[in-house]
């Protein structure tokens, strides 16, 4: 099943983020179940606020067993993290 997870960075972020950040991606990259991910961005699009990951695992569990591993999460950069099945319907993730 899929599931998205919208992930929202404390307030001045920034720094933590930064510091991070390669850990982050370098855990993104050793796993497999991650179908789309990317940060979320200030309406000025100038700055990360967070971040969406659209990923698949068998339940819930899994889900929390992959968010708990996450660099961020351990760092405490989110202050919210809201999970949901999620269904794919239309279109495809466009290449970086």
């Amino acid at each position: 099943m899929l599931y998205a997870l919208y992930c929202r960075d404390g307030e001045n972020a920034t720094d933590l983020r930064a510091a991070n950040r390669e850990a982050h991606l370098a855990y993104a990259r050793s796993v497999d179940c991650i179908r789309a991910a990317g940060p979320l961005l200030s309406d000025d699009g100038e700055v990360m606020i967070g971040s969406l990951f659209i990923i698949e695992a068998e339940d819930m569990a899994a889900v929390d067993r992959f968010r708990e591993a996450d660099p961020y999460v351990q760092a405490g950069l989110f202050t919210r993290v809201d999970v949901h099945p999620f269904r794919w319907t239309v279109g495809s993730v466009p290449a970086p």
